[in-house]
């Protein structure tokens, strides 16, 4: 990168780290004279992960996001991205029912399916080699945000305020390899209904996540393949594979849950404050 190049992303991430930690909103960098092109935006990725690291935060994991390709056109965009999900960030449903609200600008949530890895993927593998380094599958919930305003952005805005991400919730835990083909076909199939204060708000399908969460992850392992400044997939590293229904926003005072069929996890649910 030329210097002033080094500087312009320094100097977003900079803008984004304020942004996030103050909960405000910005302007979208594409709307901007200089604009952001989506290699930058990465190397804003990794700008940011520097920043977390020194305050002491440490990444456990990725988060995909718009897997989801029906929701494509709603927001404008046409590929999924990722970011960084941290020890701050993440934590388990069984000691976090509530989440407060107030640290995310306009939040909304989304139901996914996650894995923990055992071993690190590598970016030659298919789906049935990929699933041998699986640790644990999980049903969770990701909060997502926009420091933009109303949601509007461009993929590359997405990529540098950290693929959106809010807050990881996880779901009770399962062994992948004792019964890894049968979650290999389920993964590819099953149905999920998403429920706010117990009324019907969406359902979604396996299908919706680029055919399978499965497929979205070896997605992730491709894109960090041709990733110059980010690093690849490691042992030990959680994954949140995108919402497998819309991102719907999201009140102080609600209660969400979950109904899956066809795949044996646990529905789950979060209230809000």
């Amino acid at each position: 990168m030329q210097p002033d190049a080094t500087s312009a992303v320094d100097t977003i991430a900079t803008e984004v780290f304020a942004a996030l930690g103050g909960t405000r909103q910005i302007a979208p960098f594409s709307s901007r004279p200089r604009g952001l092109a989506l290699d930058d935006a990465y190397r804003v990725t990794a700008a940011l992960e520097t920043k977390r690291k020194a305050r002491g935060e440490t990444a456990v994991g990725r988060k995909i996001g718009f897997t989801n390709r029906t929701i494509w056109a709603e927001y404008g965009v046409n590929a999924p991205n990722w970011g960084y999900i941290t020890d701050r960030s993440v934590r388990a449903l069984s000691t976090a029912s509530t989440l407060p609200l107030a640290p995310f600008a306009e939040p909304r949530i989304e139901p996914e399916i996650l894995f923990a890895l055992a071993r690190a993927p590598a970016p030659d593998m298919d789906e049935r080699a990929l699933s041998g380094c699986i640790d644990w599958i999980a049903h969770g919930y990701e909060i997502v945000q926009s420091i933009f305003p109303q949601w509007k952005f461009a993929l590359a805005d997405t990529v540098a305020c950290n693929g959106m991400h809010g807050a990881l919730l996880i779901g009770p835990r399962h062994p992948f390899a004792p019964r890894a083909e049968e979650w290999r076909h389920e993964l590819a199939n099953f149905d999920i209904a998403l429920y706010r204060n117990g009324a019907l708000a969406d359902r979604g399908h396996a299908a919706n996540v680029l055919g399978s969460p499965l497929t979205a992850l070896r997605h992730l392992v491709g894109l960090l393949a041709a990733d110059s400044v980010n690093p690849p997939l490691a042992a030990g590293e959680i994954v949140s594979t995108g919402t497998l229904t819309r991102a719907l926003p999201v009140a102080p005072g609600e209660t969400w849950h979950t109904e899956l069929s066809g795949i044996p996890l646990d529905g789950i649910r979060l209230a809000f404050a």
